[in-house]
């Protein structure tokens, strides 16, 4: 770690030392690139963490070019300008992208094509406005004799300094925030954000969030760029700016923070030296992009990191971080009944639950078991916001559950864990129930501070003795076998204390020994949560060794409702299922 943060120290100092060294051209030509390294920093942010692809920020960046431009060329250079221009190129970007992520991230978990889409249409429309109001930003020809940032700093000396000096705020700053608990959040949204938001999480509004950051970064770069050029053009707000900052940040490397910069440096002292020299510049320029991107996907600044984890320290085997703040149970309520009501649910032309109407008494463990297609699966998913009813209701207590969202549901201390382990599998064991352990819980500004990786529960402290494998916190959950990952589902749902736990075979894939520590696991979490347990499940035996009251479904609709006893002697249920067991 000392070695990364003096690479880092380094790398800075040495940006500082390049005037001196090759002279004012050359830094004025990197402090260009470092420009555009900086929106290369917001896309690896919404790209490389959250996992959507902004294909417009030229629009920001433009916006951010035009509103420095027409400050300086109006009221002058001064420190008066400075700071309410440098505001403004910052916030009115950001203000835009959040309300256009709003829109678009709302709609639906998985938005990212439509996203990416509506950026690109924006930049061609921020295009066309920016050459036809020429009152504004002076059409065709641009904003032109720019004057310079401050007095004294010209754009061929003391203006690089500057730009070194935003640069390492921009890396640091962001580094900082993807550090936080919002940046493991982001990462969880790109690897699975269904799941997040059952964990109750708004994962609109934090892609909102994101895409404002980037926005307002890439409008600071814009105010930098501005006055370095001399000249704002329609060019600074269009698409094929655009597409170049993506290609940089792809080249140099999405992941990180300093893949998009090294990416605009490579590529543009490449395209520098080439532009004079061979007419067909541009070919070379793309087969390069093209080659690294088939070769290295994780671009420059991941075969530099390969290249160290090769020779460097493994950082999987370091210590695991202290969890040591106890967090106390949330006060239990006094639990409702779960209430189906006449539900039914048709997709198309078929029918999936037929009035369905079930109750389901508090602090006890219903299961459900049904042939395949009984509509089990579906039950869960209409409670819980993934499938839309078609008439019924479905109440839990006093709310009504259905047309909420999947987030909403959760916020009600409702936890589920689906039909196949559903987890994030590219990331550790430990950031999988920091997630867990913050659903519900972690405050809007506790996510932007470190302590929340410190806390623990005393269902944690259980859940590392059932299952001790929860306790290597920095091995990767997609290296779990199957069984590992079925505990690790369960261990998350539970994790996050939820008053009624829905869990869809929980024992699918276990072997007889994981199967039996399964089910004690389950009878014993859900008594110390004092919470209402629905488990669907095809082993017999482990219904008949879990179940307060089993509830039988049948082509969408109850069969039959009573205990284990009751219903092995019901002849209808004979006649539709026979069950099964492991043994």
């Amino acid at each position: 770690m000392a070695f990364i943060h003096a690479a880092k120290l380094a790398a800075l100092l040495g940006l500082f030392s390049v005037p001196a060294v090759w002279g004012s051209y050359a830094a004025y030509e990197l402090g260009l690139y470092l420009v555009y390294g900086m929106v290369g920093q917001g896309i690896a942010l919404c790209w490389g963490r959250a996992g959507f692809l902004p294909l417009g920020q030229a629009l920001f960046f433009g916006i951010g070019a035009y509103l420095a431009g027409g400050a300086l060329t109006t009221f002058g250079s001064g420190w008066l300008v400075l700071l309410p221009m440098l505001v403004a190129a910052i916030l009115i970007p950001a203000l835009l992208a959040s309300l256009v992520g709003a829109l678009v991230f709302e709609r639906q978990v998985g938005s990212g094509p439509y996203f990416s889409l509506i950026t690109l249409a924006l930049a061609m429309l921020g295009f066309q406005l920016a050459n036809s109001m020429e009152w504004l930003t002076g059409g065709f020809n641009g904003l032109s004799g720019i004057p310079d940032l401050l007095p004294g700093v010209d754009r061929f000396d003391g203006l690089y300094y500057v730009i070194v000096g935003f640069l390492g705020m921009t890396t640091f700053g962001l580094g900082y925030l993807l550090r936080t608990p919002f940046g493991q959040l982001l990462l969880a949204i790109s690897q699975n954000e269904m799941r997040l938001q059952l964990f109750g999480f708004r994962t609109g509004v934090l892609k909102a969030c994101t895409f404002a950051v980037s926005a307002g970064v890439a409008g600071l770069a814009g105010a930098l760029y501005a006055p370095h050029q001399g000249i704002v053009t329609p060019q600074a707000v269009g698409f094929l700016l655009s597409a170049e900052f993506v290609i940089w940040t792809a080249v140099g490397g999405r992941a990180g923070l300093a893949g998009p910069v090294l990416g605009a440096v490579a590529i543009g002292f490449l395209a520098s030296g080439l532009r004079d020299t061979l007419p067909y510049w541009e070919a070379i320029v793309a087969l390069v992009f093209i080659g690294v991107v088939l070769q290295w996907p994780t671009g420059i600044a991941g075969m530099i990191q390969s290249g160290w984890q090769l020779w460097g320290p493994d950082s999987r085997h370091q210590p695991a971080p202290m969890r040591d703040i106890a967090l106390p149970m949330p006060p239990r309520r006094r639990t409702p009944v779960l209430q189906f009501e006449d539900v039914t649910v048709k997709v198309g032309s078929a029918t999936i639950l037929e009035n369905l109407s079930v109750s389901i008494e508090p602090r006890s463990i219903n299961c459900v078991i049904g042939p395949n297609g009984a509509g089990k699966t579906s039950a869960l998913n209409a409670m819980t916001g993934s499938l839309p009813i078609t008439s019924g209701h479905i109440r839990w207590g006093q709310r009504r559950l259905q047309g909420l969202r999947p987030y909403a549901v959760s916020a009600l201390r409702v936890g589920r864990k689906l039909q196949v382990p559903s987890i994030f599998s590219g990331m550790t064991i430990g950031q999988n129930l920091d997630i867990a352990l913050w659903a519900n819980r972690i405050g809007l500004l506790e996510r932007l501070t470190m302590t929340p990786y410190r806390w623990r529960t005393s269902v944690l402290s259980a859940l590392e003795d059932r299952f001790p494998f929860l306790r290597d916190g920095f091995r990767m959950s997609g290296e779990l076998s199957v069984g590992q990952r079925q505990m690790l589902d369960f261990a998350l749902t539970v994790a996050s204390e939820p008053e009624l736990v829905l869990l869809d075979e929980p024992c699918a894939g276990l072997s007889v020994e994981e199967t039996g520590r399964m089910t004690e696991a389950i009878s014993e979490l859900i008594a110390e949560l004092d919470a209402t347990g629905i488990v669907i499940e095809h082993d017999i035996d482990v219904v008949e060794r879990l179940s307060d009251r089993v509830h039988v479904l049948h082509q969408g609709q109850l069969l039959a409702s009573g205990t284990m006893a009751e219903i092995r002697q019901d002849p209808h249920v004979q006649a539709v299922y026979a069950g099964g067991s492991k043994v």
